[in-house]
């Protein structure tokens, strides 16, 4: 028999883009520049090292294939285990296992001469599988929510959605009675205010963990972890509604 999960809330997938920011943040600092809440930048150095090659540039393309594995590996992880209703206990995990690799290979490298040393290498390995697992599971398993990594499909989709609710809100004050106007000016605000506070989130995290690192370093990644432990507790809690024969 066919389970169903509730709706997702709100905060979830703020809270999400709020690590991502923080992790990026982050290793921004600690490994030598690097974006590890998406990988569009590791394409770009990948292209640009094949027209101008460049020394000590491992550490930004490993992003492509590393990025690519976690999305394949979460992707069968959910397929797997989605009949169970573990799908999100196990997606979460796993990231918060990765976040742990990053924070213990962060702790035992630091600090980091060369990027392309092993100990750099493995704690980027960590931080991009981990963000990697989360850009999927929200694909899989967050119908309908944006992305919590990649902020500027995101800047886009608040430029269209803002447009398009600006245009309702007029249409609807033209026509006061009209209940399609009404409906379409509400539907259009939901959708902006479903993907606003992801922006919001991201930007919070990327401040909060360049200060926290700036602080303590490798350790600051203590509060992304305890945010994710957190997601598991509350994803543990959800039960599944079982439709009755």
């Amino acid at each position: 028999m066919a389970t169903q999960q509730p709706p997702v809330p709100r905060t979830v997938p703020t809270l999400l883009a709020f690590v991502a920011g923080y992790i990026d943040g982050c290793t921004v600092l600690g490994l030598f520049g690097l974006y590890v809440a998406q990988v569009t930048g590791s394409f770009v150095v990948a292209g640009a090292h094949l027209v101008a090659p460049e020394e000590g540039i491992v550490i930004k393309i490993i992003g492509i294939p590393v990025f690519f594995g976690a999305a394949v590996a979460t992707t069968l992880l959910v397929i797997v285990a989605r009949h169970r209703g573990r799908a999100l206990v196990l997606s979460l995990g796993l990231e918060t296992v990765l976040l742990a690799g990053l924070l213990s290979t962060g702790l035992l490298g630091t600090p980091f001469r060369d990027g392309n040393a092993p100990a750099a290498l493995a704690a980027a390995i960590f931080g991009l599988s981990a963000m990697g697992v989360q850009s999927a599971l929200v694909r899989l398993l967050f119908p309908g929510v944006a992305s919590t990594n990649v902020m500027t499909t995101n800047t886009t989709l608040v430029a269209i959605e803002a447009t398009e609710t600006a245009v309702a809100w007029l249409a609807a004050r033209r026509s006061p009675g009209d209940v399609g106007a009404a409906d379409t000016l509400a539907a259009a605000r939901v959708r902006l205010f479903n993907i606003v506070p992801l922006g919001f989130g991201f930007l919070a995290g990327t401040i909060a963990g360049t200060g926290a690192y700036l602080l303590a370093g490798f350790w600051c990644l203590l509060v992304a972890t305890a945010i994710m432990l957190g997601l598991i507790a509350w994803a543990m809690r959800r039960m599944p509604v079982t439709p009755s024969p």
